[in-house]
């Protein structure tokens, strides 16, 4: 504390000791610290992970005793805490330590699960999911948003639940349809954590979309540019499949692929402004209804890969498609 007449720091408790050897350390009792408020042992992580310190093994130890009960703590202060060991550039080690502590497995679960769920070695040699996900963290850049932070810590959530072993498929070890499963655990989490609608709206996509890259060389025209069309595509999408990539098999091809193409195509060729809307296809004599959204996108489709260019053309290829209001078989 700061004396006002002196201007001198008052230390009761042994704090400049502890700051100049690097420790973290509960005042008192740090049992009954912990009871007093338990999110104090995910920020005594934070903190030792953030400055490089060690935590003081009484407090450590009372750590590790209370730890099951980090859950009594409001959602949103947890996932705030989280959000920070995520985002202040410590991430690795702040989570080998609530991993050690037991921090990990009662608040984050289906992310302690990760351990020991091997990889196949052609395509992940660093190791388990957990490893692999431990080396995205550590090359997480410092201050990174915190959605992509959560979709680099999430990314693989979905695979210990898909694990096939290289005896049960026939060739290798396989994790199909983890991605989608993943991005469906990743909203739960989030939701449990009260994240945003917006937040977990964007951590689903990411940890549903990380996939696709390896399927950027083939996709059509069309298909490319809704794919870079992503909220925060480049911030955030192509981000997490560059940390992806640096901690797994190092080929970045595909990143490099996309970023190019970014570079090379004009944002109108990505974003093109319509050629039909729902009032066009009404002055042509069409009904409002389902059919409408199906049309639209066709005729889009269209101008993304380059076959249809002017409304004229895209008018003909309604008619062509979909047969002339009025018509029988017409919708």
């Amino acid at each position: 504390m700061l004396d006002p007449a002196t201007k001198q720091i008052l230390d009761f408790v042994g704090g400049r000791e502890d700051l100049q050897e690097g420790i973290v350390r509960a005042i008192g009792n740090p049992h009954v610290r912990f009871r007093e408020d338990r999110l104090r042992m995910a920020r005594a992580v934070r903190f030792a992970a953030r400055f490089g310190y060690v935590i003081d093994p009484a407090t450590f130890e009372a750590i590790s005793a209370a730890a099951p009960h980090i859950t009594s703590v409001s959602a949103e202060r947890l996932r705030d805490e989280l959000t920070k060991v995520l985002t202040e550039g410590a991430a690795r080690p702040a989570f080998e330590l609530l991993d050690s502590t037991g921090l990990l497995k009662a608040s984050l679960p289906e992310v302690a699960a990760m351990q020991n769920v091997p990889q196949p070695p052609e395509f992940h040699p660093e190791g388990d999911v957990w490893s692999h996900t431990l080396l995205m963290l550590e090359c997480l850049p410092p201050r990174s948003s915190p959605t992509l932070a959560w979709s680099v810590l999430l990314h693989d959530v979905g695979k210990p639940p898909t694990f096939r072993s290289a005896q049960q498929t026939g060739d290798r070890i396989r994790f199909d349809g983890h991605a989608e499963i993943g991005a469906r655990m990743a909203a739960a989490i989030c939701r449990r954590l009260r994240f945003s609608a917006d937040d977990i709206q964007q951590i689903e996509a990411l940890v549903a979309n990380h996939l696709r890259f390896k399927d950027v060389f083939q996709m059509r025209p069309a298909t490319l540019k809704r794919f870079v069309r992503l909220p925060r595509f480049e911030e955030e999408h192509l981000e997490l499949h560059r940390l992806d990539c640096l901690s797994s098999h190092g080929n970045l091809d595909a990143y490099e692929f996309v970023r190019r193409f970014l570079r090379e195509t004009p944002p109108e060729e990505v974003h093109p402004p319509r050629l039909l809307t729902g009032d066009d296809l009404k002055a042509m004599g069409y009904k409002p209804g389902p059919s409408f959204k199906e049309i639209l996108r066709a005729v889009e489709e269209g101008q993304l890969d380059g076959r249809l260019t002017n409304r004229d053309e895209a008018r003909n290829f309604v008619l062509h498609q979909y047969g002339q209001a009025g018509e029988p078989g017409a919708v």
